[in-house]
């Protein structure tokens, strides 16, 4: 079958011929419908050299993934062939407390792990099939599109738990800032929009970005520069925001993050952007927290589900066939795309 891998650190994408998965004990085949190109797979593809991380090359990309069962190894129940599911992305011990109640993201023993999850380290799902390696990583998808669903299982996962965490502080009248409005921060709008009723400030230095913020649900749409830090006050009657999640983690994002915030808001940074931020008893808002997140649990992957469902979240997917997905993370890093860039490799 036809795969898209990452060969080595450093190195563009290829498609490759790969051998066709067979599942052992426990283990499930799917065939893939969607696989998500996510920006943090350009630090994979640029930015990572051996040695940095405990799994290396060569491996299939795409941890954003939905399909449907294609295969059932021995013992699996629960599911059966031609069933539409997502895959939940982190893929921890499966053992410890934090894996026995989902939260695999956060898994106890993740340094002992071979890799992280399909398309980090082990095969993902830019491929025709792809191999699960236990049941429980499969959510039933029910009469939700795969394709369409595959974003979800990160792009809408991730900022789910990341406002999740701040909900208490999101009451009417609070103002939650959303920086960074691509394939997580319109989904990130929209969940904002879903679950409070607090004003929502969307932040980008792309037009067509800041439509979709305002499509998405956003109250306003400020532009990145100079003046926004300024702009966001005003919007808040000088008293800032309650809770602001940074998609982007870059320096200036981060700046702005912290210039917004008032005191005891939540400041929760996403993207991985390398940025950093001073801190210190002046440079932070009082009684501000400071957090990164690191997608989300199993559990909340269901509730993403229900949310997409209900049509409360949808996700502006471009979709793209397998063989063009090397152009995909060259226009990926351009900065071509609002939404999420799906791959379809059976399309």
């Amino acid at each position: 079958m036809k795969a898209m891998q990452l060969s080595a650190w450093q190195t563009p994408p290829e498609i490759r011929e790969v051998p066709e998965p067979e599942p052992g004990p426990g283990e499930v085949v799917i065939r893939v419908a969607g696989a998500g190109a996510c920006h943090s797979d350009l630090h994979l593809l640029h930015d990572f050299a051996p040695g940095m991380m405990p799994w290396n090359p060569p491996f299939t990309l795409g941890h954003e993934n939905a399909g449907w069962v294609h295969t059932l190894g021995a013992g699996v129940s629960g599911f059966s062939v031609g069933e539409p599911v997502a895959v939940y992305g982190p893929w921890g011990c499966g053992r410890c407390k934090r894996c026995q109640v989902g939260m695999e993201n956060y898994c106890e023993r993740a340094a002992d792990q071979p890799a992280a999850g399909g398309g980090l380290g082990y095969d993902g799902g830019m491929a025709e099939y792809m191999l699960v390696p236990a049941a429980r990583l499969l959510v039933p998808l029910g009469d939700l599109d795969p394709v369409e669903a595959a974003p979800l299982t990160d792009a809408a996962l991730t900022p789910y738990h990341a406002i999740k965490r701040s909900l208490p502080l999101l009451t009417p009248g609070a103002t939650a800032v959303a920086i960074g409005i691509g394939g997580l921060g319109h989904l990130g709008v929209q969940i904002l929009r879903a679950l409070t009723a607090a004003r929502i400030i969307a932040v980008d230095n792309r037009p067509e970005a800041l439509r979709l913020a305002e499509r998405s649900g956003a109250d306003h749409a400020v532009r990145a520069g100079d003046d926004a830090a300024g702009e966001i006050r005003d919007l808040t009657e000088g008293l800032g925001a309650d809770v602001v999640v940074d998609f982007v983690g870059v320096d200036a994002t981060l700046a702005l993050a912290t210039a917004v915030a008032r005191p005891r808001s939540d400041i929760t940074v996403v993207g991985i952007g390398g940025g950093t931020v001073p801190f210190g008893f002046f440079s932070v808002p009082y009684e501000a927290s400071l957090a990164t997140t690191y997608w989300g649990s199993r559990p909340e992957l269901m509730e993403v589900l229900e949310l997409a469902r209900h049509g409360r979240i949808k996700t502006e997917v471009h979709r793209f066939p397998l063989e063009e997905g090397p152009q995909v993370y060259e226009r990926l890093a351009a900065g071509e795309f609002t939404g999420r860039a799906v791959i379809t490799p059976n399309s």
